[in-house]
């Protein structure tokens, strides 16, 4: 179906996007994927060319651009699924630019913008995953600091990052979700370190971290709004961080099957391509016709984001079931290249590990299936 969500500026900028991603990622990922990290000078590559954080006010360095610029990036980018750009301008970044001060927003907006400054945000903890009210990490108020003990895992962006936005528990005594603030700190702050790197099964180019705070000593200046508002700043801005992990499913739908549909046709057995088998065409218009819907629920969900509206449920029911079809759909294709899907050259191989992931980040498929319980009648 022909999509209406983009206009004629979107799509030249999307191309210029693309001769970016040709040029300075696609010929070097490989060599990343062995080194378990992306190099820093690309986000400064990409904030050059305004590819980071498009929708920052320009009095901060941004291009002052609607977020769909920002869906642009994400559709494209997903091939390359190690570089986060999007965790960094559409997940970290406007925690800073909506809840942070005047001083806060002109000291590091700016550098989030350029990239100069990497993101990362630091919630799930040993004991606390998706239950983000069973946080233990505390930062407690000591004169102009705060001390802040703790430990974070699973950080993307976790060696890379400049500045983490990290959630913190501001008043120990108090119960769930009460007395959550968040922080922001600062890469070289004495006390915080950068603990592990850990060892994943796929996305082996992003450098996913735990983190670890023994007496750290944060600026009182760096807290985020009020303290005690931390758990109703994460809430706020799940719904854009649900729906870009939608988005970037549902291009990643349609990446595996282009890819697919050329090897069908390259391919032959018994004397004809493999497109010619009626099991494998009716298992392809099974998967397009599973894409073609999301495609049309994802671009109607992200017009009522980006008019401000309360889509919370929409977006987990979106997160959940398009994270579990893209599983299913890579898991299908992969069986169509038979024992050339399992070898490592072909990058159906690279998928099948990089998207599994997709149904545990940001909640899992069963903590969504339980949000969406809750807000609907039964």
């Amino acid at each position: 179906m022909k999509r209406k969500l983009f206009s004629e500026e979107h799509e030249i900028f999307r191309e210029a996007f693309k001769k970016f991603l040709a040029k300075e990622i696609a010929p070097h990922y490989e060599q990343w994927e062995k080194d378990r990290m992306v190099p820093r000078e690309i986000y400064k590559k990409a904030g050059d060319q305004g590819f980071l954080c498009p929708w920052g006010p320009e009095n901060y360095g941004g291009a002052g651009a609607d977020w769909l610029y920002s869906v642009v990036i994400l559709e494209e980018i997903v091939p390359f699924s190690g570089v986060m750009f999007n965790l960094h301008s559409d997940v970290c970044a406007p925690y800073i630019a909506t809840y942070g001060t005047e001083e806060q927003k002109q000291k590091w907006l700016p550098g989030c913008c350029s990239g100069d400054k990497i993101l990362a945000v630091a919630m799930t903890e040993p004991g606390a995953g998706s239950d983000l009210q069973a946080i233990r990490t505390t930062a407690v108020k000591k004169g102009d600091k705060y001390i802040v003990n703790g430990s974070k895992t699973f950080i993307s962006n976790g060696f890379l990052n400049d500045l983490v936005v990290t959630a913190v528990k501001t008043d120990p005594s108090a119960k769930g979700w009460q007395g959550m603030s968040l922080i922001v700190i600062e890469d070289g702050t004495p006390g915080y370190k950068k603990a592990r790197k850990l060892e994943k099964i796929g996305l082996h180019s992003q450098d996913t971290a735990e983190l670890a705070f023994e007496d750290c000593e944060v600026p009182v200046g760096n807290l985020l709004g009020k303290e005690g508002s931390g758990f109703m700043f994460l809430m706020e801005k799940l719904q854009q961080e649900r729906l870009v992990c939608a988005i970037g499913a549902v291009a990643g739908m349609w990446g595996v099957l282009t890819m697919t549909k050329q090897y069908l046709n390259e391919r032959t057995a018994f004397g004809k391509t493999l497109s010619k088998f009626q099991h494998i065409r009716f298992k392809m218009a099974e998967m397009y016709t599973e894409a073609e819907l999301a495609q049309v629920f994802i671009d109607r969900l992200t017009e009522e984001h980006l008019k401000k509206q309360d889509v919370v449920t929409e977006t987990c029911m979106a997160k959940y079931w398009t994270t579990e079809t893209l599983k299913h759909i890579v898991d299908d294709c992969l069986q169509f290249y038979g024992g050339y899907g399992y070898m490592e050259e072909y990058p159906i191989a690279r998928m099948y590990r990089d998207c599994r992931v997709n149904t545990i980040y940001a909640g899992t498929t069963e903590i969504m299936k339980e949000l969406i319980s809750r807000r609907i009648p039964i």
